[in-house]
């Protein structure tokens, strides 16, 4: 077939306008973060707010820390991983699934026993964490059950497990325990009112006015709570970088600090 010069420059010109450079720019890729439940309040108006700033797109995938990590090792498409404690972010470490240099610790928490009903001012007495914890839990719970986050692999069961075992009333009140896929789930069996007691973070019992602190455990009754947060080696996302480094700053302290975490590094009123 013979091509007139005319037909040449119609097909040159089609080439051309399906060359890479002429066609639309793909919208960027959302910054996949992989987070532990207690972080949902926080972390959502966090990224809320560097998503209006950016114009970037966050999305968010909430469950138990080992959910998470089990996930990330099994090859799911993560950008972020922020951990509710260090033994999970280390064994994604262990497997080689963080990029160099981008973990640090984020945040902290504090451990807290709850009960159904409306909030209680700071005024009003607590359960006291004496050496007869056990019977006194015995008591309040009257044959319910003590809503906890699994207490062998969730972060926040075990802190909980190692409270109670501190305190000398693990052995009471094992035989009690309902174990919740997450401190969240176990959030919600209180709320709901299906467990007279739970033990969750402090940040979970104040996002939900359905449920009451009845004591807050000391910070030596448990291995510390902290945050970790780390960029996942395969993710090929410039954007998480960024984020991770504006959840780590100051603009984002605010939407952490409201929900009652403690910003790891934050200036403190007596430095």
């Amino acid at each position: 077939m013979r091509l007139t010069r005319r037909s040449l420059a119609m097909l040159a010109l089609g080439v051309l306008a399906l060359s890479p450079a002429s066609l639309p720019a793909q919208a960027d890729e959302p910054v996949v973060v992989f987070a532990a439940a207690s972080l949902k309040n926080a972390l959502d108006d966090a990224t809320a707010a560097w998503a209006k700033q950016t114009g970037k797109t966050v999305r968010i995938s909430y469950a138990g820390s080992n959910a998470l990590a089990k996930q990330i090792e099994a090859g799911a498409p993560a950008d972020l991983f922020i951990s509710a404690d260090q033994a999970w972010m280390d064994h994604v470490e262990r497997a080689g699934l963080l990029k160099p240099g981008t973990r640090s610790d984020l945040l902290r928490n504090a451990l807290v026993l709850i009960a159904p009903g409306p909030k209680r001012s700071a005024s009003d007495p607590q359960v006291a964490l004496a050496p007869d914890l056990g019977t006194t839990l015995s008591k309040l719970l009257s044959g319910g059950k003590l809503a906890m986050a699994t207490i062998d692999a969730v972060p926040a069961g075990k802190y909980g497990k190692a409270a109670l075992t501190k305190l000398g009333a693990w052995d009471a009140v094992k035989g009690q325990v309902a174990q919740a896929d997450n401190v969240r789930a176990a959030l919600l069996l209180v709320a709901r009112g299906e467990a007279p007691l739970g033990i969750v973070y402090a940040t979970d019992a104040a996002a939900d006015p359905s449920v009451q602190v009845l004591a807050t455990f000391p910070a030596d009754s448990h291995p510390p709570i902290v945050y970790p947060a780390a960029v996942i080696k395969d993710s090929a996302n410039p954007d998480a970088t960024v984020l991770l480094g504006y959840l780590r700053g100051p603009a984002a302290r605010g939407a952490f600090e409201r929900q009652g975490f403690s910003v790891v590094g934050a200036p403190t009123a007596d430095r």
